[in-house]
């Protein structure tokens, strides 16, 4: 760690993202290491329709909900640094081999004037740290339609969404297999729309990874610590 790390961590040390207890290093505490919803292989993917394949290391529930939500609402973008670096483990985990280039689900300009940060572009960038790489703007909103989480109905979340995404780079999607990052995986409306949009623009395959994901099948089990994964 240089000497300017040190005096930061002094000054402001590291906290779990979900509890917000002080933590050794930036990550998630050993308490919520055991206790958060983490999904397993065969809970933790979303597919629907258009090709859509979403993963994800945890369900939206509980304190995961909750970090998200201050995230996404209440101008805690510190919270991306540790929820990239939980995505970036679960990408690598679920699509290693599969991807070339990673991009991000765009906020619309006015919640980006409002939050004053795009908070899918910074989950993507804390999860290119850990693999040295930069996530690429490949989409852009072309519009500001209503919130999706405002809406239940899955036919109503599509159709919220249609035609809000635009290639920024046809030319930098084309031929390439691109791994596409978002908050939340709901009931995949948003990101079938994203990959549609790139798939037009040529690109040759999207797989999708989220922080969280809606939990779907009944039973599916939570509360264990993700084998092999060292976050305190």
């Amino acid at each position: 760690m240089n000497v300017l790390g040190a005096v930061l961590d002094l000054l402001f040390p590291p906290k779990c993202p979900f509890c917000r207890r002080v933590v050794n290093r930036t990550g998630v505490c050993e308490a919520c290491e055991k206790a958060l919803p983490w999904t397993e292989e065969a809970t933790g993917l979303h597919k629907g329709a258009g090709g859509l394949v979403c993963a994800a290391p945890l369900f939206y529930e509980g304190a995961v909900r909750e970090s998200l939500l201050r995230l996404k609402f209440h101008g805690e973008s510190h919270l991306a640094g540790p929820l990239g670096t939980l995505i970036a483990r679960c990408a690598a985990e679920r699509f290693s081999g599969e991807f070339d280039i990673v991009t991000w689900v765009p906020v619309g300009p006015k919640r980006l004037r409002e939050r004053g940060y795009d908070q899918a572009r910074l989950l993507a960038e804390a999860a290119c740290r850990v693999w040295e790489i930069s996530p690429e703007r490949l989409l852009e909103k072309i519009g500001d339609n209503p919130a999706q989480s405002g809406l239940a109905d899955s036919d109503a979340r599509r159709a919220n969404v249609v035609g809000m995404y635009a290639a920024s780079s046809p030319a930098r999607a084309a031929g390439r297999r691109i791994l596409l990052v978002d908050d939340i995986c709901t009931t995949g409306a948003t990101l079938g729309e994203c990959i549609r949009t790139l798939k037009d623009a040529g690109a040759a395959s999207v797989v999708c990874v989220t922080a969280a994901l809606t939990r779907t099948e009944k039973g599916a089990s939570g509360n264990q610590a993700k084998k092999g994964w060292e976050f305190s």
